[in-house]
């Protein structure tokens, strides 16, 4: 396991769906736009349906922006649209202000995973540690603020600031300079495989892919925990 390299001195961190709980902060905002919108009288009587395929869409329009097949303009425009149309209404009848009310709401939950602040706080005795998201710049530093993460972390690289998005070998170049690190001192933590593990993987740096939902792990990724708190015992 990593610990077993005692060079290592710097963690990165993913923020959302590693620490972060974006699918249960986005569920609860979802919540309440479906109330204060009123959107059964658009025919959408469930909730829960509404959530599910704008959850489907928004991850698959953020692998996409990952990838840098798409903008943010694109992505924000795109996943309510997208979803409304997905579950039968008109175009027309597209709330005009839902995208810019769950941006406003979504950065400011704080449901973060199991043991997050436990574990950062054990790590930040022993490693530097440092974030690199590709989140949006006022909605990424609202959700550090908000959840009293900033404590923990010497540095924060955010693609937009960067100009650059993981899986892209430019941005863990550009945090590791910032952080004063060396790729052989680093270990990159996150759930995605394509933007934080193999991105950081191909980069040159050791990763631990974060599975909280168990999914089948691939030979080519070495590590992985399905807790953030299985940390203190690997690191």
């Amino acid at each position: 396991m990593p610990n077993a390299n005692s060079q290592i001195k710097h963690l990165f961190f993913d923020l959302d769906h590693t620490i972060w709980d974006f699918d249960k902060n986005a569920e609860e905002t979802l919540h309440e736009l479906y109330h204060s919108y009123n959107l059964k009288e658009l025919g959408l009587y469930s909730a829960d349906l509404f959530i599910e395929i704008y959850t489907q869409n928004n991850h698959q329009l953020w692998a996409d922006y990952h990838l840098g097949k798409i903008t943010r303009q694109v992505l924000r425009e795109t996943r309510f649209s997208k979803t409304f149309i997905d579950l039968g209404v008109s175009p027309d009848c597209i709330p005009v202000d839902f995208e810019d009310d769950y941006v406003n709401i979504c950065p400011t939950k704080t449901n973060l995973f199991p043991q997050a602040h436990e574990t950062l706080n054990y790590l930040d005795k022993k490693y530097t540690l440092h974030l690199i998201s590709n989140g949006f710049k006022e909605s990424t530093e609202m959700k550090i603020e908000r959840t009293d993460l900033g404590k923990y972390f010497v540095t924060v690289t955010i693609s937009e600031i960067a100009g650059y998005s993981k899986p892209d070998k430019a941005i863990f170049e550009y945090a590791l300079k910032g952080a004063n690190a060396k790729v052989h001192e680093s270990l990159m933590i996150g759930d995605s495989l394509e933007a934080d593990i193999r991105g950081a993987q191909d980069f040159g740096m050791k990763a631990i892919y974060f599975n909280p939902e168990r999914k089948e792990k691939p030979d080519d990724v070495e590590f992985q925990i399905i807790e953030l708190s299985e940390l203190m015992q690997l690191l």
